[in-house]
């Protein structure tokens, strides 16, 4: 038969439901269920925060919204961290942050580039002789890294 448990926090604990509390003190961020310690972080450790209380969410200890209050967190961002955890677990808060890929637009396909351009060849038609998508041509010479010389080469 399941016993009743009191919600009684020590003091100066922020309680973020009646079974749950967090304790902050010495750079140590503890949660208590009750009054036995289930999890501890550093401070900083802004992952395991994240990860940590997705758990809970993903569990059933708590909810979004308790969450987001006792933390004075966005609940879109509590709900965006809980997503994480469910979709890619708990290495999902500890993969390496994604790189954009390698630079399409050297100085030699430049160089390239701007002759074909120079010619009077549209973007496209560069792009596709370059194998260069033509939004990455656009976008170099609204930024003033490629000019477009002469008239625009028209096809009937």
């Amino acid at each position: 038969m399941p016993q009743l448990q009191l919600p009684i926090f020590p003091s100066g604990m922020t309680p973020i439901n009646p079974q749950i509390a967090v304790l902050c003190e010495s750079g140590k961020v503890a949660y208590l269920h009750g009054h036995l310690p289930v999890f501890q972080h550093d401070q900083q450790d802004l992952a395991s925060f994240r990860l940590f209380t997705s758990q809970m969410i993903v569990n059933g200890n708590v909810r979004h919204g308790e969450i987001a209050r006792a933390f004075a967190v966005p609940l879109s961002t509590v709900k965006r961290y809980a997503k994480l955890y469910r979709e890619k677990g708990a290495a999902g808060f500890f993969a390496p942050r994604r790189r954009r890929s390698a630079v399409v637009l050297t100085d030699e396909v430049k160089a390239q580039a701007q002759a074909l351009l120079g010619e009077g060849k549209s973007a496209a038609e560069v792009g596709q002789e370059l194998a260069i998508l033509p939004d990455t041509l656009r976008k170099a010479i609204q930024a003033g890294h490629l000019h477009r010389s002469g008239k625009k080469k028209t096809s009937y």
